[in-house]
């Protein structure tokens, strides 16, 4: 649901995937139903405003990014425009490569860049940053351990067996029968030291239990 000023096809050359709507309505509900990294709305819409879309889009709560086209540029049209909500406001006529570039800025404020941190108890994970906490201390974990409490952190509690993180922290051709998984474990648990945190279910695998 992006306002056809630039054609479908010109912002496909350029890797975007874009939905269009002619009027403020068909772009409310394409809005309902997909969450767009960046919407260009303008606000001369037939239907429902381009104003009133603007709210709709900021109330949902969604991270959309709203690009604001108007034909009028004064600073206070831009400030009435960036009080509605909007992210960014261009004037027309405007030049297609700076509506490019502004979507693809916005679209990378769209999501989050930087992982969340994992937490379980007083154990810390960054993956971003590739660290490890337990409460003060920092954690000095090899690859294969940072992986394998990254997978059991990720799970939020529930279990995950040998087979799952054979597949996901070494690769598909590791041996089924190997005990290298029992044997990172292991390591893992007197590296985090006391008290414990990783438990064994028997015949299943491994967890973190989720804090409470």
């Amino acid at each position: 649901m992006r306002w056809p000023t630039p054609s479908p096809a010109a912002c496909g050359a350029r890797a975007m995937a874009v939905d269009v709507a002619y009027d403020g309505d068909t772009g409310h509900e394409k809005a309902l139903v997909t969450r767009y990294d960046v919407v260009v709305l303008d606000r001369d819409l037939p239907g429902m405003s381009g104003d009133g879309l603007c709210a709709e889009i900021v109330a949902s709560g969604a991270t959309t990014r709203v690009l604001m086209l108007t034909a009028s540029g004064t600073l206070a049209d831009k400030v009435d425009g960036l009080s509605r909500g909007a992210d960014d406001y261009l004037a027309k006529p405007f030049d297609f490569p700076e509506l490019v570039a502004r979507c693809r800025a916005l679209g990378r404020r769209a999501t989050p860049a930087v992982p969340p941190l994992l937490v379980a108890g007083d154990v810390a994970l960054d993956p971003a940053r590739r660290t490890v906490r337990r409460a003060d201390r920092p954690v000095e974990l090899t690859r294969k351990e940072f992986g394998v409490l990254e997978v059991l952190l990720g799970a939020g509690g529930a279990v995950v067996s040998s087979e799952e993180l054979l597949e996901r922290v070494w690769d598909e051709n590791a041996d089924p029968f190997t005990t290298t998984v029992r044997v990172t474990v292991m390591t893992l648990r007197k590296k985090l030291g006391d008290p414990g945190v990783i438990e064994t279910v028997v015949g299943a695998g491994y967890r973190v239990p989720a804090a409470g």
